[in-house]
């Protein structure tokens, strides 16, 4: 186990992390920003360092300056949480070259699954399902005519090292096509720095559903059950839940199973995420391989009853995993709201600005991740993510009845936040019904 472990992100992450640190009794030290510097949580660390300026450019992907930090500080590791960093393979290297291990997975791991197209065909080799599309990259628009004739409309053009929905397109016909794909090329290079897209049929209405995985350095690997991230805004999710509702139990174990051959496979170490798409008629395809703790990590938690940042630390240090996969149970239900400072009935505007107030629910089964708290100021320079509010119950309906109270009870005042928008998708008879599928939020009134 290590003594000493330095955290490159900020906020509700990197509390949590900060949180499971103390209870296994290693120290932290925390990079955070100009515009993080006071911030309360900070006084949780045992040693703080200012990396830059507010842009996330100039601290928080600051290489080099995290790099210091963890120099002066003296840590035998970096825990990267979500975002920034975390799935940047020349980081992990970096940090590997400097004598500090990266609490994720190899940089040959990462970079490969990390580019959408090799991860397809490392899916195609441990057998597990794809999209119909593309066996490789798109060059030119006679390409991808000739490809999008062959599976037929609507297709799907996607940036190669795309995520969040940027370097995405869909196109019904030829001329769309030809539209979409100088869209997309040109959108995955100003995003990523690399214009390579391949195409996929696009799969109608379809459910979001991922795998947790876990995974130690002696070829062991397990899931602890699936999540449905379905409810989503412009591929940004708003609802997490575990188990996925209406998945049948068959294809449920398929789903799972599927997961651990795409992480063996990979030769893959410490937490993974492998998500899907599930069609109206519960067929399921990969989509890609998520190489960091996931935000919704906390739906699996309540379900499993395992911390799963703890597992990444002890995995990282070269633990074996503590269990078999008959070990991990799936008790109950559990339903995570992602609480944005956003303004829904302003087409979700992001909304920076002074907490004045904040009422945190509580009772049986329920927990918020924030690192928010009165007079905290919402900076406008990151993720408009505040807090996570999630709730564990026996059965769907009662998690769902919790979750509705607690948002009702959850108040925050001198920002808008979604609460209200999310308690208008839990009472609805699609939502209660499971019906809910990618492009829900967006056609649906609320």
């Amino acid at each position: 186990m290590y003594n000493r472990i330095l955290i490159a992100n900020r906020g509700e992450i990197a509390l949590r992390i900060m949180r499971t640190c103390r209870d296994l009794g290693v120290e932290t030290v925390v990079v955070f920003s100009e515009a993080d510097r006071g911030a309360a949580y900070l006084e949780m660390a045992d040693e703080t360092y200012c990396v830059g300026g507010p842009r996330s450019a100039d601290s928080y992907l600051k290489i080099d300056q995290i790099i210091s930090a963890a120099e002066i500080g003296n840590v035998e590791a970096v825990h990267p949480g979500y975002g920034f960093l975390a799935e940047n393979a020349h980081f992990n290297e970096v940090c590997r070259d400097c004598n500090i291990d990266f609490i994720g997975p190899t940089p040959d791991a990462m970079q490969k699954l990390g580019d959408k197209n090799t991860a397809r065909n490392m899916a195609r080799a441990a057998k597990v399902p794809v999209v119909p599309g593309s066996e490789g990259l798109i060059e030119n628009e006679n390409e991808a005519m000739e490809v999008a004739q062959n599976i037929g409309y609507p297709v799907l053009i996607k940036a190669t090292a795309g995520g969040g929905g940027k370097g995405m397109r869909v196109a019904g016909n030829d001329l769309a096509l030809k539209v979409a794909f100088q869209q997309a090329t040109t959108e995955a290079q100003a995003a990523f720095g690399n214009p390579a897209v391949y195409i996929e049929k696009y799969v109608e209405l379809p459910r979001h559903v991922e795998v947790q995985v876990l995974a130690d350095n002696h070829g062991n690997v397990i899931h602890l059950w699936e999540r449905d991230c379905s409810t989503q805004r412009r591929h940004q999710k708003l609802i997490e839940e575990s188990p996925a509702p209406t998945l049948p139990k068959n294809v449920r174990k398929s789903i799972c199973d599927a997961a651990v051959r795409m992480v063996q496979n990979a030769d893959y170490q410490n937490a993974a995420t492998v998500e899907f798409i599930v069609d109206k008629d519960n067929n399921f395809f990969f989509i890609e391989v998520n190489a960091r703790i996931q935000v919704e990590h906390p739906v699996s938690e309540m379900v499993t009853g395992i911390d799963l940042i703890e597992q990444q630390i002890r995995l990282a240090s070269g633990e074996k995993l503590a269990f078999k996969q008959r070990d991990i149970p799936c008790n109950g239900h559990s339903i995570e709201c992602r609480i944005n400072a956003e303004d829904a009935s302003r087409n979700f505007m992001p909304a920076a600005g002074r907490v004045e107030q904040i009422y945190i629910p509580g009772g049986l089964g329920v927990r918020f991740d924030t690192h928010v708290h009165a007079g905290y100021d919402v900076p406008p320079y990151y993720d408009s993510m505040i807090g996570k509010l999630i709730v564990h119950h026996q059965t769907r309906d009662k998690a769902i009845a919790t979750m509705i109270r607690c948002l009702s009870e959850l108040r925050i005042k001198g920002i808008p936040t979604t609460a209200e928008f999310q308690i208008k998708v839990l009472q609805h008879k699609d939502f209660v019904e499971g019906k809910v599928d990618t492009k829900w939020v967006e056609r649906t009134q609320l």
